[in-house]
């Protein structure tokens, strides 16, 4: 039966090295395609070590390394006609981590400054105990 494969540029690029040979290491995939190595990382193992395996990899482990051998998996079976291949999400990195946490927190007080105002311009005096009632019921974040 005949499978529709939706995949991303360079699983698309990959696939298609095997039009040519059955077995493909990892180092001719780099050189062949030119994709940086933690995209190509991502992208085999998105195809080799996901639910819908279209390639086999030896040796089979999760980490992909610069002397393994890609094969395409000849017994793959499906029950679906259209199969969606998704990309493999790449851990944030603890610098990463810490200036998204900054930016969220640097937003989260504008939120607050924002929401400040437009209670005081709409009830012209509050005392602290109400403001703060009004301020909580507005945000949509959690304040601590």
């Amino acid at each position: 039966a005949v499978k529709e494969f939706h995949v991303s540029l360079y699983q698309a690029l990959v696939l298609l090295l095997f039009n040519q040979q059955n077995d493909v290491t990892y180092k001719d995939i780099h050189e062949q395609t030119k994709i940086l190595e933690p995209e190509l990382k991502r992208t085999l193992q998105s195809l080799a070590c996901g639910k819908i395996r279209l390639l086999n990899k030896k040796p089979m482990s999760k980490d992909i390394n610069s002397d393994d051998l890609f094969s395409l998996n000849t017994s793959f079976e499906h029950k679906l006609i259209r199969i969606k291949i998704n990309q493999v999400q790449l851990k944030e990195t603890p610098e990463e981590n810490s200036s998204t946490t900054e930016r969220v927190v640097q937003d989260r007080h504008y939120q607050i400054d924002a929401a400040i105002v437009r209670i005081m311009k709409t009830r012209k005096t509050l005392s602290h105990a109400q403001l703060m009632a009004e301020v909580f019921s507005q945000l949509k974040f959690p304040l601590s």
